[in-house]
């Protein structure tokens, strides 16, 4: 059966890592036109090619129709529903990944604390090149990150000249607290969780299954975010400030503007695919659709399978034993 004209294919759905970041539109009406996402306000209409994007960030005073919704899905784009300027993210929809073992492999991963911690280990080994810290546990590995984020602080502080006492922030608002290098550090910080939510979700890996962060639902967007504060956020804030660029909008642009010159999105793929499988195994990416079996693995689905195995007596012997010692 051929799919249907408005479901876009596998070879219309681009990596992640080609796309364009992210695009932010308010005060718009969204809706689609074959596999374009059109953009129409009052001054102009645009079209924007739906797999070309990884987020699409919707603000104040913008609707979106259910066609451009199954779009976005279809393309593999996330969706997220923004405060003014892009920053504060209220509620998110992913466009859902083909494959599950990347997420399944994490799991595992997660569940497992030898495994978990070796992974841990190596988020902490990103930040500190050409060290060892084979032989710190991880409470030491949390005083030495400390420390350096404090570092990293007076340098640029130093190097700006902009004056720098503490850390402050918010929960929840992110423009609410401190003085202005402090509001944008959290500005800042908040749209690359933004992005990196939708990233991790593109892949398909799990938003909520960290190794370091734990009990909260972004707590693996977290992880990868504190990967590239020191790189990104910390200096960009520093340096807004100096220029006397205080707002969210200039922190948001300025974060987005340093994604697409650092070729930040293909990075992240690759950082984070490194970690889950770190021995370069090749994972499945496609929709599998099967079913799990104890003796086989996975088994076909989409059939019935009542004709050949099921027996009378079948409720009697079923012992589901999942085997724990080898990884997805």
């Amino acid at each position: 059966m051929a799919e249907p004209w408005w479901r876009a294919g596998p070879q219309e759905v681009h990596r992640l890592e080609d796309r364009v970041s992210s695009l932010y539109v308010e005060r718009c009406h969204i809706d689609r036109d074959d596999n374009a996402i059109v953009l129409v306000n009052k001054a102009r209409v645009v079209h924007v090619p739906a797999a070309w994007l990884a987020v699409l960030l919707i603000g104040p005073g913008s609707r979106i129709t259910h066609a451009a919704v199954t779009l976005l899905a279809d393309s593999g784009t996330s969706l997220c529903w923004v405060g003014e300027h892009g920053v504060r993210l209220y509620a998110s929809g992913h466009g859902v990944a083909r494959g599950s073992q990347l997420q399944m492999r994490q799991a595992w991963l997660v569940t497992r604390p030898k495994e978990r911690v070796a992974v841990a280990r190596r988020m902490y080994d990103m930040r500190f090149p050409g060290e060892d810290t084979s032989d710190l546990t991880l409470q030491q590995l949390r005083g030495r990150e400390g420390t350096r984020v404090r570092r990293l602080y007076a340098e640029h502080s130093q190097r700006t000249g902009v004056p720098w006492t503490k850390r402050e922030y918010k929960a929840g608002d992110a423009f609410a607290a401190g003085d202005d290098v402090n509001r944008l550090l959290s500005a800042a910080n908040s749209a690359l969780y933004g992005l990196w939510h939708a990233v991790i979700a593109g892949i398909g890996a799990s938003p909520a299954l960290g190794f370091v962060h734990t009990g909260a639902a972004l707590s693996f967007v977290l992880d990868i975010a504190d990967l590239y504060k020191a790189e990104f956020t910390i200096p960009l804030a520093f340096d807004l400030a100096a220029k006397g660029l205080t707002t969210e909008r200039d922190a948001r642009t300025a974060f987005r503007d340093a994604v697409v010159q650092g070729k930040l999105l293909p990075r992240v793929v690759t950082d984070i695919k490194t970690l889950l499988v770190p021995d370069g195994s090749t994972l499945i990416e496609d929709d599998q659709g099967g079913l799990w079996d104890d003796e086989e693995g996975v088994v076909s689905g989409g059939r019935n399978w009542g004709s050949e195995h099921f027996s009378a007596n079948s409720h009697l012997d079923v012992g589901l034993e999942l085997d724990r010692s080898t990884p997805p």
